[in-house]
């Protein structure tokens, strides 16, 4: 059996890896495929030390991206509860519903800072009172928050 070919992925390649990626294929499939369509060059010392770099200088943005987050957690948390007014029917009912663009919304008229509505993550509401929603701020940081649903 042929050795395998180590590669830097170049592109990002579908069940391959992604840019930048050392991977190792069959020595075919890197010569008649990855090679010449330029989704791949060559693993050589110097090409690894870029690899390298360029791992570090994305180890570095994750970890800057995630104190920011942690401070957005503090930040959020210190303001406690958010105040959402809606519409209010019988029995208590508000006539729609509570989305997660409302809490952005609430945030950032609180907090002045945005949070990506995507990330929030808000309980059934139907009826006033004071809810949990759960904010992802980074991959594992999650921010609590208090709703409390008001008539207007």
């Amino acid at each position: 059996m042929a050795k395998r070919v180590q590669l830097v992925l170049t592109q990002d390649v579908s069940k391959l890896g992604k840019l930048g990626d050392l991977v190792e294929v069959a020595p075919g499939y890197a010569r008649n495929y990855l090679v010449p369509k330029s989704l791949a060059t060559r693993a050589t010392p110097g090409i690894l030390k870029q690899v390298e770099r360029r791992r570090e200088q994305e180890r570095q943005r994750q970890l800057e991206l995630k104190q920011q987050a942690l401070e957005q957690k503090a930040a959020l948390e210190k303001v406690g509860s958010l105040k959402i007014a809606k519409q209010v029917g019988e029995n208590e009912a508000i006539f729609g519903t509570v989305t997660s663009q409302d809490v952005a919304d609430a945030i950032q008229a609180a907090t002045s800072q945005e949070v990506d509505r995507r990330g929030i993550t808000i309980p059934d509401i139907g009826k006033l009172g004071t809810y949990k929603a759960e904010i992802k701020l980074f991959s594992d940081v999650t921010a609590q928050i208090d709703v409390e649903v008001v008539a207007s």
